[in-house]
C-alpha cells in the first residue's frame, strides 16, 4: 500500500515538474504560462507523446522530432527531481495520510507549493545567477502566513509567538549583512529574501540547521570544483540557492535541529 501511494505522488511530482519547466523557461520573456508547449528551436507545437515526462525525452532521445534539436536535459532532470521531492513528502506525512486525509492534503499541497516554488528558484538561479523577486516574495508571503495556520500537531488558526515572527529576519540577517559589506561580492541580496521565506518556513532552529548543511555542501563542491574545472576559482560566481534549498529539504525531511531551539 505505501510503496503504490509512493509511486502515486512521485507521478504526480513528475507531471507538476513539466509544468514547472514550462514556469522556469518563460519567467521573464513575452510568453505567457498558458498556450501549446513548442519546440525552442523551430517553434513547432508538440503533440500529446511528446509531453510525457522523462519517458518522452527518452523516446525521442532527446532530440526534438521535427528539427532533430538537442533537448535541454534540464526537463527530465527537473521532472525527477519534482518526482522525489512528492515522494519524499508523502513519505513523511504518510502518518498524517492514515490519521487524517483532510489534514493531510492541506499539509501535502502547502509543502508541495512551497518546494515546487523552491525547485524553480534552484533551476532559475543556476541557469541566471538571479533570483527573481517575485518567487522570493511569494515563497515568503506563503511562509509568513502559514505561522497563522499550521502546527505540528495540525491546522489551527492561531497566533505566533515573537520568536516565529522574527525567524525569517533572524535567519535573513547574516545574508543581509554579507551582501551589505561585501557590496554584494560575497553574497547577493536575493538569498537574502530567500532566507527570510526560510526562517518563515521551517522554523528557527530547522532553518539555522538548514543553513549549516548548505555552507557544509556548497564549501565541499566550491571546493571539488576548484580542483576540478578549470578557470573555477575563489573570486568564481557560485549560485548559492540551490545549496540553500537542499539543506532546506534536508533539514525539514529528517527535522535537523542542530541548536536544540525549540518554541
Amino acid at each position: 500500500m505505501i510503496f503504490i501511494l509512493t509511486i502515486i505522488f512521485f507521478t504526480l511530482g513528475l507531471i507538476i515538474g513539466s509544468f514547472l519547466n514550462v514556469v522556469i523557461y518563460r519567467m521573464n520573456t513575452a510568453r505567457s504560462l498558458g498556450g501549446r508547449s513548442a519546440c525552442m528551436s523551430c517553434q513547432g507545437v508538440l503533440a500529446w507523446f511528446e509531453l510525457i515526462p522523462v519517458f518522452s525525452f527518452l523516446g525521442l532521445q532527446g532530440r526534438c522530432r521535427n528539427c532533430k534539436t538537442k533537448i535541454s536535459i534540464q526537463y527530465p532532470l527537473v521532472e525527477l527531481a519534482s518526482g522525489l521531492v512528492f515522494a519524499i513528502m508523502f513519505y513523511k506525512l504518510q502518518g498524517m495520510f492514515f490519521a487524517s486525509i483532510p489534514t493531510f492534503i492541506l499539509f501535502y499541497t502547502y509543502y508541495a507549493a512551497m518546494f515546487s516554488i523552491l525547485i524553480v528558484i534552484v533551476v532559475y538561479d543556476l541557469k541566471h545567477k538571479i533570483i527573481p523577486d517575485i518567487l522570493s516574495f511569494m515563497f515568503g508571503a506563503l511562509a509568513f502566513f502559514s505561522l497563522f495556520i499550521f502546527t505540528a500537531n495540525g491546522v489551527i488558526l492561531h497566533v505566533p509567538n515573537m520568536l516565529q515572527l522574527l525567524s525569517g529576519f533572524l535567519i535573513a540577517l547574516p545574508f543581509f549583512l554579507l551582501w551589505v559589506f561585501s557590496g554584494g561580492r560575497w553574497m547577493g541580496l536575493g538569498d537574502a529574501k530567500l532566507a527570510l521565506g526560510l526562517g518563515w518556513f521551517l522554523g528557527l532552529s530547522i532553518a539555522l540547521s538548514g543553513i549549516v548543511i548548505a555552507f557544509w555542501v556548497g564549501s565541499i563542491i566550491g571546493i571539488g570544483l576548484m580542483f576540478l574545472k578549470k578557470g573555477y576559482g575563489m573570486k568564481s560566481e557560485i549560485p548559492f540557492a540551490p545549496y540553500l534549498a537542499f539543506g532546506a529539504f534536508i533539514a525539514f525531511v529528517f527535522q535537523f535541529n542542530l541548536f536544540q531551539i525549540y518554541f
